[in-house]
């Protein structure tokens, strides 16, 4: 087991306003937590209203400040800008955009319709780039930014059971590095951020069994098992003053799996 340490605190995140989707569950409940627990000031929205209402009093309960949060399904591109713009008139111009929703649903090849392509395309790659376009205008109004986008070592590692969700989180890197000129040039950082096999609640309880625990410690170069809150601390870091000059990047959290 990993030794209990004290993590780093970034100034610079205090006070900032942060947008994350996809933030009511899994690893968006710990990047919404690690960056509450940073002072920010955040937002976000999940399909999950249960599971989002119960984040949002722990948080308030650990003594931070409140955060905003909507139910919303992001396949609905104009719902999503439509919660942001809301965000963003209620709070004020985002500094950061976290863009983590996803949902890796196992399926065949032959399975596959051009409904169910267009339906995993809507939930796994479009709302990425409909949110950043909601977001950068209130960021050039601020004079920069940071866009955190959640890819995956999934489909780097050749793991099969889920094709459609590997042609859309391999898109995230096109994404990132397509728009970091654009982007850069009103100082708006664009990143990736590709977790390896986290052990989010779902992963344990639909995929972790004997031969999964043999592959993490055959893959892994890191014995221990990789947590939400791992992903969360490189985010941090990209949203933050000390990733300045990092754009245009993937960062792998993987124990070294790839």
């Amino acid at each position: 087991m990993k030794a209990s340490k004290a993590l780093a605190t970034f100034p610079s995140l205090r006070g900032q306003r942060v947008f994350v989707t996809g933030g009511g569950t899994g690893i968006g409940a710990a990047i919404v937590s690690a960056f509450a627990e940073q002072g920010a000031q955040v937002a976000f929205v999940d399909v999950a209203e249960k599971e989002s209402a119960a984040l949002a009093d722990s948080i308030v309960a650990q003594g931070h400040a409140p955060v905003w949060w909507r139910t919303c399904d992001v396949r609905d591109v104009a719902a999503l800008q439509q919660a942001v713009a809301q965000a963003q008139q209620e709070l004020g111009d985002f500094s950061t955009l976290v863009n983590n929703v996803a949902r890796d649903d196992r399926h065949t090849l032959e399975s596959v319709t051009p409904e169910y392509w267009d339906e995993r395309m809507a939930v796994n790659q479009r709302p990425a780039f409909f949110a950043i376009q909601a977001v950068v205008p209130g960021m050039r109004r601020l004079g920069s930014g940071s866009v955190v986008n959640l890819g995956s070592t999934g489909w780097q590692s050749k793991g099969a059971g889920y094709p459609c969700y590997a042609v859309a989180k391999s898109s995230v890197n096109g994404l990132t590095r397509g728009l970091a000129d654009t982007l850069g040039a009103d100082r708006i950082r664009i990143n990736t951020v590709s977790p390896g096999w986290v052990m989010t609640q779902r992963q344990i309880a639909m995929w972790l069994n004997a031969e999964g625990e043999a592959d993490i410690q055959r893959n892994q170069c890191l014995p221990d098992k990789l947590q939400p809150s791992d992903v969360a601390r490189m985010v941090l870091f990209l949203a933050s003053d000390d990733g300045a000059m990092c754009t245009a990047q993937e960062f792998k959290v993987d124990a070294g799996w790839n």
